[in-house]
């Protein structure tokens, strides 16, 4: 029997959220579209510049177990916050949200961590994170009876950043093996491939990550190529099962020598980006630990994504599992 859907792990991030334009992030020399690794200081220097702002918890994998819970799946979370303020808040939503979360929190210092996230008029957003008490993630904080009692365990490329996170993963990754569940592994961000290419396509290649969500620019810096095509058959040859997305354009779903092509849903006004890959593999993976057809899977994982677009924040405001229902999916 499986006690839950799915693991996922990750940074346990509190967003910080406001809008600026083009001209600040120039200004500040912030890297548009992408996660830019920052230390306390910056931090520091950049809330202070910082136009009125909304906080809440994020973190890629944890906003992936909220938008799970939000479609009524079972989900756990591991990743580490600190015993402080933005700890307690953390703590607080992903467990209201419905999401199982016992890791221990950090007595002390570094405090929780913090993304300043810069939404810009076209709906891109900036990420600016200071990792703080993630990095102390390690083996020690992995249950085991979650691990082997999950269908899936997902964690995030940006996890691959703390050092002793992977070992958390990879003894994640056996007890899963063990009890004959599955892997996943979402590749974050472009930036991130570049900086891990050859162990992410060891992870997969070696079997211990069976399904690997990425987008189109991901895909491209995994195999070094402009040609998405080629960047589709490498990718199917490299795992199990393979879900790439590619915003307004859809996604594309591969298993084998099949392959689904998923329309993204229409939407009235791109607000914010920030989770929209997030709250795509929510619906996928809800949809695949329930037993739907891939083109289903990625339905949901289209519904999701194409929700949090439309909303400041990257935790589903509205039940997924309604808005499912009201379109057929459930």
């Amino acid at each position: 029997m499986t006690q839950y859907d799915v693991l996922c792990i990750g940074n346990a991030i509190v967003d910080i959220i406001a809008r600026c334009d083009d001209a600040f992030l120039r200004d500040n020399e912030i890297i548009k579209g992408a996660m830019n690794l920052i230390d306390a200081e910056r931090a520091e220097h950049l809330y202070a510049r910082m136009g009125p702002a909304i906080e809440a918890s994020g973190g890629s994998a944890g906003n992936t177990a909220a938008g799970i819970a939000s479609f009524g799946g079972r989900a756990a979370f591991f990743g580490k916050v600190s015993a402080d303020h933005l700890g307690t808040i953390y703590t607080h939503d992903i467990r209201a949200q419905g999401v199982a979360f016992d890791t221990a929190p950090l007595a002390g210092t570094p405090p929780t961590a913090r993304s300043m996230i810069f939404v810009t008029p076209d709906g891109e957003r900036s990420m600016n994170t200071y990792l703080g008490a993630c990095v102390e993630l390690g083996p020690e904080d992995v249950e085991a009876d979650k691990a082997a009692g999950a269908k899936v365990t997902y964690f995030e490329g940006y996890l691959w950043d703390p050092p002793r996170a992977k070992e958390a993963i990879r003894l994640t990754a056996e007890h899963a093996h063990k009890a004959g569940r599955e892997v996943a592994m979402t590749l974050s961000d472009s930036f991130c491939v570049d900086r891990y290419r050859d162990e992410f396509l060891d992870l997969m290649r070696s079997g211990t990550v069976d399904i690997v969500f990425s987008n189109e620019s991901e895909l491209k810096s995994l195999y070094q190529t402009s040609s998405f095509e080629a960047g589709l058959e490498a990718i199917a040859q490299d795992c199990k099962l393979a879900i790439v997305t590619r915003s307004e354009k859809g996604s594309v779903v591969l298993r084998g020598g099949e392959r689904e092509m998923v329309e993204a849903i229409e939407i009235a006004e791109l607000v914010d980006t920030t989770g929209a890959g997030d709250l795509y593999a929510a619906g996928f993976l809800h949809g695949y630990t329930t037993g739907r057809s891939l083109a289903d899977c990625g339905k949901l994982g289209s519904l999701a994504a194409g929700l949090v677009i439309q909303q400041i924040g990257p935790r589903p405001m509205l039940s997924l599992k309604q808005a499912a229902t009201e379109r057929g999916l459930a």
